[in-house]
């Protein structure tokens, strides 16, 4: 199993927006025959959020950038509205 972490800033402004946006993304990777596990979250301050997902392989995470619920949400939305943005990718340690 494919880990991947992602750590988000987003301005305040933008931070409700990017809640819409996260709920729309996560409901949709989760549907993808490859996700294993797709979870969003807000940090206290309101403006860090964190997506930790879970994918069968990187063959699913592959198809996952390439879906059309990516592009327009995560790297046409989410990432455009980013001031920084970390991830991390690595195996599950069982």
């Amino acid at each position: 199993m494919l880990v991947n972490a992602v750590l988000y800033t987003i301005p305040a402004e933008k931070a409700d927006e990017v809640t819409t946006i996260l709920r729309e993304l996560a409901a949709a990777s989760r549907a993808e025959p490859g996700c294993q596990g797709f979870e969003a979250a807000r940090g206290e301050d309101g403006t860090t959020f964190v997506l930790y997902e879970k994918w069968r392989d990187q063959a699913a995470l592959d198809a996952h950038y390439a879906s059309e619920h990516f592009a327009r949400l995560g790297a046409n939305g989410l990432r455009v509205l980013a001031t920084h943005r970390q991830a991390v990718k690595g195996s599950a340690i069982d």
